[in-house]
């Protein structure tokens, strides 16, 4: 049946050659003549491709004579352009018969069917034999392109090259070699590939190049893709990577500002592995190295000119030749510490003049400076700061450990946290100091070497711990104070500002079963004496305890009882409150 409907009938000739005879013989008679005309339309299959004449052609149909009891009505939508230019009447076309007739009685034929069904033939027999046929890509679809290969196949994007197509829109219109890998005639399915005619073609100019393949070796290549960390390197059917750290002696922070795609360059064969296919190709092996001979081109301590070629928080990399670049750390470009940024300095692009601080040939590094071009303010610093001597500042920082004071262009110094106050305990230095306050400091200490400065703050005033506390807290003064602080041992009390005493526990009268921080709470004011002051330790100790109240003489004494003395009083006071505290509890309970 198959062969019936591919064959191509003739019924019309057929049928004109019998008409011929008939005006040859008019003896045949009426049956036979009904005899032949039926034969003809046995031939007439629904589903083959037949021949048919072409005997009107009217602006958006052409009419087709097959030789059946009526004509076919063709679209001109099924003709190309061409065709439809160069058609005539009687000229003879293939059609494919769809039905004899629907349901109004129309013969049913396809022109485009009919070149479907041949173009079908041509690449059933092309995918059999694996021929390679040219395919136009006409559109990108879901996960792949549309190929125009006489008939409408599908192109895998996996299948398009040998490794992933980022932009697949630049192929459309492209004309391309392909190999149909899979069809179906019934579901009218074509998948086509290009990956495997150039997995063959590699492979066979792989094997030749990697035969004569040599370490050391300069080839000449194509540049195939660049990538973030390289570029890949065409040698003839092997790939080689060019990897980014063998382009240049110097920086090389973009692959494409060194080449492009389809570039020809020649590389050094650094290493190739026949097992594995791998080939390392080197391009700044073609030059000497400048590394080798930098030390003497660029001593220590000589000025260069230099070329910023890139910035970063904590310094800027500087070309000094191509190959040769230095850092140029952010302690450096000033000797004033106020450089928060590289970039308020200088910017990428910059040529500036700086000195060569040191070089390390092992490790391919120099390191630059610009401050050292001027003049260093700490050379003169005990000159300019003598010990002793009070200069004003303003406070630049501050940090946990103290606050620094900016002097001078370039010159710091340091105000420790144990040299902000003589009496008060300063946890942190916001607590004496703000950003940007003006202060006038004394200079305590100076080291050149370090570059540091040690500043006093408390030293401006005199330390009151030499006369003013002695003077005025004597052993023995009865004071009220404030308590500050309760712990197991005893609890502060503050005197007066910044000047604290500690109440041991021993100088302390509880009931039995009662804890200190039951009786005395921080915020409680009350009476207590000096019994222990230590100037050089600058300690003050406390007591709560009652003292004896003196004798009176027996002339003078009353018939009661002596009234307590104010401490007794506020003592007594303080106990019961704690007495009534700690019994509370159970009160409520």
């Amino acid at each position: 049946m198959a062969s019936e409907r591919n064959a191509v009938t003739t019924g019309g000739q057929a049928l004109g050659n019998r008409e011929m005879d008939v005006t040859d013989d008019v003896m045949l008679s009426s049956e036979e003549m009904d005899r032949l005309y039926a034969e003809t339309l046995r031939n007439l299959d629904e589903g083959s491709v037949v021949e048919g004449r072409v005997i009107e052609i009217y602006p958006h149909e052409v009419v087709v004579d097959i030789g059946y009891k009526s004509e076919g009505h063709i679209s001109k939508a099924e003709f190309s352009e061409e065709e439809i230019q160069g058609l005539k009447v009687d000229d003879v076309i293939h059609v494919y018969l769809e039905e004899r007739e629907d349901l109004q009685g129309n013969l049913i034929l396809s022109k485009e069917k009919a070149d479907r069904m041949k173009v079908w033939d041509a690449i059933e027999e092309q995918f059999n034999q694996s021929d390679v046929i040219e395919g136009r890509i006409v559109s990108r679809i879901k996960g792949g392109m549309t190929v125009d290969v006489g008939l409408k196949a599908f192109l895998p994007g996996s299948q398009i090259d040998l490794r992933p197509v980022r932009d697949m829109d630049r192929l459309i219109g492209q004309t391309i070699q392909v190999r149909i890998i899979k069809m179906n005639k019934k579901r009218g399915n074509i998948i086509v590939s290009r990956r495997v005619l150039l997995e063959e073609w590699r492979d066979r100019r792989k094997k030749v190049t990697m035969d004569a393949l040599k370490e050391g070796e300069v080839l000449e290549g194509i540049v195939k893709n660049i990538t973030d960390y390289g570029a890949f390197i065409d040698l003839g059917g092997i790939d080689g990577l060019l990897h980014i750290t063998d382009m240049s002696w110097g920086r090389v922070t973009n692959p494409q500002d060194f080449m492009n795609v389809g570039d020809k360059i020649n590389v050094v064969v650094l290493k190739h592995d026949k097992d594995t296919g791998r080939v390392s190709l080197g391009l700044q092996q073609l030059t000497p190295d400048p590394w080798t001979t930098v030390s003497a081109r660029y001593p220590e301590n000589a000025r260069v000119s230099a070329r910023v070629v890139s910035i970063t928080d904590y310094g800027a990399f500087l070309e000094i030749e191509p190959g040769i670049e230095g850092l140029m750390h952010v302690t450096e470009m000033s000797w004033n510490h106020e450089v928060k940024h590289p970039s308020k300095i200088m910017n990428v692009g910059d040529s500036i003049e700086v000195q060569v601080l040191k070089i390390d040939e092992k490790n391919r590094k120099i390191s630059l400076g610009l401050k050292q071009l001027g003049p260093n303010p700490w050379d003169n610093v005990d000159e300019k700061y003598p010990v002793g001597t009070v200069v004003s500042g303003k406070i630049k920082s501050l940090t946990d450990f103290g606050a620094f004071v900016g002097l001078d262009e370039g010159i710091d110094g340091l105000i420790h946290i144990s040299d902000m106050s003589w009496t008060k305990h300063v946890r942190h230095p916001s607590e004496i100091f703000k950003k940007g306050q003006k202060v006038d400091v004394v200079v305590l200490k100076i080291e050149k070497e370090r570059q540091r400065l040690s500043l006093g703050f408390k030293q401006i005033s005199q330390d009151p711990w030499e006369s003013e506390i002695p003077a005025k807290f004597p052993v023995g003064t009865l004071v009220d104070g404030a308590v500050t602080k309760v712990m197991d041992f005893g609890f502060f009390v503050e005197l007066a500002e910044g000047i604290e005493g500690l109440v041991h526990v021993s100088e302390v009268e509880l009931e039995s079963g009662q804890r200190l921080d039951q009786v005395y709470q921080p915020g409680m004011v009350l009476p207590v004496r000096v019994i222990k002051l230590d100037a050089p330790e600058r300690k003050i100790g406390l007591s709560v305890k009652a003292t004896p109240s003196e004798p009176v003489p027996e002339s003078a004494a009353p018939a009661t009882s002596a009234p307590n003395t104010a401490m007794e009083e506020a003592l007594k006071s303080a106990r019961k409150k704690g007495k009534k505290s700690a019994d509370s509890p159970e009160e409520g309970s």
